[in-house]
């Protein structure tokens, strides 16, 4: 419990030292008064449009489960759905390369009476899915390389490929886990001998009781691809869908602030580079890095005078109203799902 709680409290100051210093780097050197004032060219009308694609991108990730749920022949509320996908973005949103929020989902799945081999099979395929849609993005724009595009990606095309190659290394790493896990067995017993010459553990009989644990959860998963191809095809669709909704928000800021010249797909590509290049970077939700990119990014469309603006509306809108919606739907997820194996 002690170490829970130390966990937790790490993780609170590591948030706020991160917020912090994206605050020093985003504002320093500005005049703030003059940047505020700028705020006044904002259309408030766009801002339910903008809460409604973030609710959208939550929202659609507990379609995904709902789905795959009853695929597997396990009975389940959409509202709880709705609050899995809630809990998983709230925990991923304040956790270094977002790795918080599976777990806790995990969690809530498995008091709600969802077995774990089923819970760990839905979050496998929505965890690859989900970064298999952003190396696509990526792919498929530095391999066509559309002018219209390329000209606005030239000073963040090196954090690009960091991007598309950490989500690979992750989206690798689980088909290993997944579809060869054998593989997985002998390396991470050769990784544990390793470590045991260098530094003996207290206990290590429990690190191969925990890699077993793991590879037998993800048993069933390599199965489920296998005999529902179509099913998965159908998740990869959504999640496209889930990521624009979100990637929709830069757009619609765009247009907020009464500007025109580029097209809304032009936007949405932008934006969609930019959660290429952060997405496994070992910061809560890309803090700080996603900010600055915005900026280098998007100075041509918004103009000297508006980017700061847009970039505060932006990305307050899709990560900061995001974290907050999450956290409340969080603590009332506290007590509306209660623990059924207690029942």
């Amino acid at each position: 419990m002690i170490k829970k709680h130390w966990k937790t409290f790490a993780n609170t100051i590591f948030l706020i030292l991160v917020f912090a210093a994206t605050l020093w780097s985003v504002f320093q050197g500005e005049n703030l008064k003059q940047v505020f004032r700028y705020f006044r060219y904002f259309d408030p009308v766009y801002l339910i449009p903008c809460v409604l694609c973030v609710l959208a991108f939550i929202l659609l990730e507990s379609v995904i489960i709902f789905y795959l749920a009853k695929k597997e022949g396990t009975r389940v509320r959409l509202s709880h759905c709705c609050f899995y996908s809630f809990i998983g973005f709230f925990y991923s949103a304040i956790t270094p390369s977002a790795s918080g929020g599976q777990p806790m989902q995990l969690i809530y799945m498995r008091r709600d009476n969802i077995p774990t081999p089923v819970a760990t099979i839905i979050l496998a395929i929505v965890t690859i899915t989900y970064k298999l849609v952003l190396v696509l993005f990526g792919g498929i724009i530095l391999l066509l390389r559309p002018t219209g595009i390329m000209r606005y990606l030239t000073s963040i095309e090196w954090w690009i490929y960091i991007g598309i190659g950490l989500n690979i290394l992750c989206i690798a790493g689980l088909f290993f886990v997944v579809f060869h896990p054998g593989i997985v067995r002998a390396l991470a017993t050769w990784f544990f001998r390793l470590m045991h010459r260098i530094r003996p553990p207290k206990h290590p009989e429990k690190q191969g009781v925990r890699l077993e644990r793991l590879l037998e959860q993800y048993n069933g998963t390599a199965e489920f691809y296998k005999k529902n191809p179509h099913v998965v095809l159908h998740v990869l669709f959504i999640t496209i869908l889930q990521r624009c909704c979100l990637f929709a928000v830069t757009w619609l800021t765009y247009r907020a602030f009464h500007l025109s010249g580029e097209s809304f797909l032009t936007i949405l590509v932008l934006q969609a580079m930019i959660s290429v290049a952060v997405d496994m970077l070992p910061l809560p939700g890309g803090m700080g890095i996603s900010e600055n990119l915005f900026l280098l990014l998007f100075l041509p469309l918004f103009g000297e005078t508006l980017i700061l603006p847009g970039m505060i509306i932006s990305r307050g809108i899709s990560y900061y109203t995001q974290l907050l919606i999450s956290g409340i739907m969080t603590i009332v997820a506290g007590f509306i799902l209660k623990d059924k194996r207690k029942e």
